[in-house]
């Protein structure tokens, strides 16, 4: 019994319709799915207009009612930390951070390495730890500014970092923004996904967030869930069965 909630559809980046991922769903035997199309925010392209945030709400709640005796189908959102969403449209939540702020301009951490190095080097001097710390002060705020159930890609600033080519993850200040961040939303009532998506890209050999992070999540005796962070309904278990020994929570609720 294995199930996703963070998925992407035409609604937003994804490559397929949310009915083509219901019965990719279907067909692998998944009790349930969710959908997580990413909010409305204008800086991002990729992200769901305000009228098509309606219109997703509705297809997804009309698939719900067409598939009722097949699978259950879950309307989530993506709240990113920089949108305005009205959570009480859908059945669940997961916050994430994928851009830093700086004098009011948002930067993004995940748009392309050569972007997040450009950022990087025009804007924090060079500084890669300068930005991770503005990074993490946002991760670790997510549930105060979103009340989200899940938190997404918890080190998603380390997506074009494999082998430490950026930076050093085992660097103090690296780990002390890393810490503070975690230790806040510990004290959450929060899961924390175990996303794979970086790995079905090529761009990690390991999910988000590493292991270190997952073990102190676990020894706090908070809960994991899997996500594959699908855009692609060929990838939308991907690599669950590799991650099999992690303990995790197999569905929401």
């Amino acid at each position: 019994m294995t199930c996703n909630y963070h998925t992407h559809t035409t609604y937003c980046d994804g490559i397929d319709r949310p009915e083509e991922m219901v019965l990719e769903a279907i067909r692998l035997g998944c009790p349930e799915i969710g959908f997580s199309g990413h909010s409305h925010l204008k800086e991002h392209e990729g992200s769901m207009t305000e009228q098509g945030t309606r219109d997703y709400c509705a297809e997804i709640r009309r698939l719900q009612t067409q598939y009722a005796d097949r699978i259950r189908i879950r309307l989530g959102i993506e709240y990113d930390v920089f949108s305005e969403v009205d959570t009480s449209l859908f059945d669940y939540t997961i916050g994430a951070v994928h851009w830093v702020r700086k004098e009011g301009v948002l930067y993004p951490v995940d748009e392309c390495s050569d972007s997040f190095v450009r950022t990087v080097n025009e804007v924090y001097g060079g500084d890669f730890y300068a930005c991770v710390e503005d990074y993490y002060e946002l991760v670790g705020a997510l549930y105060e500014r979103t009340h989200c159930n899940v938190i997404a890609h918890f080190d998603l600033i380390t997506k074009y970092n494999e082998g430490g080519k950026l930076f050093d993850m085992n660097d103090p200040r690296y780990a002390a923004a890393a810490d503070a961040a975690l230790e806040r939303l510990i004290e959450a009532p929060v899961l924390l996904e175990v996303n794979t998506g970086a790995m079905a890209r090529g761009y990690r050999s390991e999910p988000y967030p590493e292991k270190r992070i997952r073990d102190r999540w676990l020894t706090a005796g908070k809960e994991l869930i899997f996500s594959s962070d699908c855009h692609d309904k060929r990838k939308l278990l991907f690599a669950f069965d590799q991650l099999s020994d992690i303990p995790h929570r197999e569905t929401l609720c």
